[in-house]
């Protein structure tokens, strides 16, 4: 249910209503836009007199919300909500998060080598796996717990806030305690319903979830609910290709309609993924550019040094001077879209 407030009132007769719904075992959220206070409430509202709450002096309008999603949904949150990072940087409401960086951390040099390109190319995270789901058992499964310091020293030596992908529920303590900036949730575990919730109760760390493999919009909304609803609404939306019939030219299909399609069903930012969408690394550079005229809020790209060598994904690995071409198109576009 959306409860719209008057304008002008104030906050200690908006906090008295609060106090009442949440009594009557509502989960109330308070939303404070240009004009007005929206609140939105999750839970049973048949017991709630709709008559009596419009009745109020306060209240403008009173209606009821049918959408399951109700934490991300932007009729809850009518303006954009904006991440923000420890570090200073913010994604959604405008600011525009291009993050980059290795499929997989190899080692000391690597990572510290890229990072240091990357952001002098215009990249302001660092992106880099150090636990890979591979669908191979016998592919390189990342460097664990080494991978995660050899990041830690790369953001100490940048200034780069890092994204890295969490697998398992186990691990999460380890992310929480190394302080990584943005928890990943790839695709495989989109609907590892567990891990989200947790992800919800124990940290309010960004976490970066992707729609799974063949994943619809209503189930990737559906699971950014899981950690909303449990107490961690920073949580950012990630398009990165679906399976459909095509499997001889691209590994995945890149659906950008579903950035608008987003936009408009949510608050919550929206980044593209084309590296692992495409496969391809001669595709990357367009469906970028697509993305951000799309809207996306943000691109998160592979960079490798040497993607010929590379120990995960090198075909979809731009090198860092490729990269440094697209983030400079990246702003030129942007600058005209604005």
């Amino acid at each position: 249910m959306i409860v719209m407030i008057k304008s002008d009132v104030s906050q200690e007769k908006i906090d008295h209503l609060m106090k009442w719904l949440t009594d009557k075992g509502l989960i109330v959220k308070e939303f404070h836009g240009q004009q007005q206070c929206v609140l939105g409430l999750i839970g049973n509202t048949k017991n709630i007199d709709k008559d009596m709450l419009r009745s109020l002096d306060i209240v403008d309008s009173v209606s009821d919300m049918t959408d399951t999603f109700k934490a991300s949904n932007r009729k809850m949150h009518p303006e954009d909500s904006i991440i923000k990072m420890k570090s200073g940087q913010a994604i959604g409401g405008g600011n525009f998060a291009l993050m980059a960086g290795p499929c997989s951390v190899e080692s000391a040099e690597q990572i510290a080598d890229v990072a240091r390109k990357v952001k002098a190319a215009g990249a302001n995270f660092l992106r880099g796996g150090a636990f890979k789901p591979r669908t191979s058992p016998y592919d390189f499964q990342g460097m664990g717990s080494e991978g995660l310091d050899l990041l830690l020293q790369a953001r100490a030596e940048t200034g780069l806030p890092i994204v890295t992908e969490l697998m398992y529920l186990h691990n999460l303590e380890e992310f929480i305690e190394k302080d990584i900036d943005v928890i990943q949730i790839g695709a495989r575990n989109t609907q590892n319903y567990d891990l989200l919730k947790e992800l919800g109760k124990s940290t309010r760390v960004p976490i970066l979830l992707k729609r799974g493999l063949a994943g619809t919009i209503k189930e990737l909304l559906m699971s950014a609910e899981y950690i909303m609803a449990n107490g961690n609404e920073n949580v950012i939306l990630c398009e990165r290709g679906i399976r459909t019939y095509e499997q001889d030219y691209a590994r995945n299909t890149l659906d950008l309609s579903v950035v608008p399609i987003l936009k408009n069903l949510t608050h919550l930012p929206v980044i593209v993924d084309p590296s692992h969408a495409t496969g391809r690394a001669d595709l990357v550079p367009s469906m970028t550019l697509a993305a951000v005229a799309a809207g996306a809020d943000g691109i998160i790209v592979e960079v490798h040094n040497d993607p010929p060598r590379a120990l995960c994904d090198g075909a979809q690995s731009l090198t860092p001077e490729a990269f440094a071409e697209l983030s400079t198109k990246i702003n030129k576009l942007r600058d005209a879209l604005a």
